[in-house]
C-alpha cells in the first residue's frame, strides 16, 4: 500500500464540475493498493497517518498530528501510485490491484482512518474521473509505502 500525504489548508473533490467532498485544514491522502495488501498494511498505514507530526506547534516546529489539531482527512483512491516506468514511456499498472480488490481495501482503509480519527473521513468516488483541488500547506508532501516502512 502506498499513500501520498499532503498537508492542506483545504482540499476538495469535484466530479462532472460539482464539488462532492471538501475539507479544511488537515490531510489529503492519495492511496494506492497492490493485490497482496492485507489488513496489517491498512492498520500500520492508518496508525502512521493519524500520528504523523506534520502540523506546527506554537514555535513553528512540525510537532502536532492531525489528531492533535482536530484536523480533517480527505481520502482518494489512486491506482497510478503503482505506475512502473521500467520500459519505455508508457506507464504499466501491473502492480496496482484491480478494482475488485482495491475497492474493498480502500473502504476498509477509510473505515480504519475514521475509527482512528474519531470522525468520518470523506472520500472521492472510487473509479470516477475526479478533479482534486488543494492548497498544499508548506508545502508538505510525504510518500509512505507499507512495504518499505521508514
Amino acid at each position: 500500500m502506498r499513500v501520498v500525504i499532503q498537508r492542506v489548508s483545504e482540499a476538495s473533490v469535484s466530479i462532472d464540475g460539482e464539488t462532492t467532498r471538501k475539507i479544511g485544514v488537515g490531510l489529503l491522502l492519495l492511496a494506492g493498493f497492490e493485490n497482496d495488501d492485507v489488513d496489517a498494511d491498512l492498520d500500520w498505514m492508518t496508525g502512521k497517518i493519524v500520528r504523523l507530526r506534520l502540523f506546527p506547534d506554537d514555535a513553528g516546529v512540525m510537532n502536532r498530528s492531525v489528531l492533535d489539531i482536530g484536523g480533517e482527512v480527505l481520502a482518494v483512491s489512486q491506482f497510478t501510485l503503482y505506475a512502473s516506468l521500467k520500459r519505455g514511456n508508457r506507464p504499466s499498472w501491473s502492480r496496482a490491484a484491480r478494482g475488485d480488490v482495491s475497492a474493498p481495501l480502500f473502504a476498509r482503509f477509510v473505515s480504519k482512518l475514521s475509527a482512528n480519527l474519531g470522525k468520518p473521513v470523506p472520500t472521492g468516488v472510487f473509479g470516477a474521473d475526479m478533479k482534486i483541488h488543494l492548497i498544499n500547506d508548506g508545502p508538505v508532501t510525504i510518500n509512505v509505502d507499507s512495504r518499505a516502512p521508514e
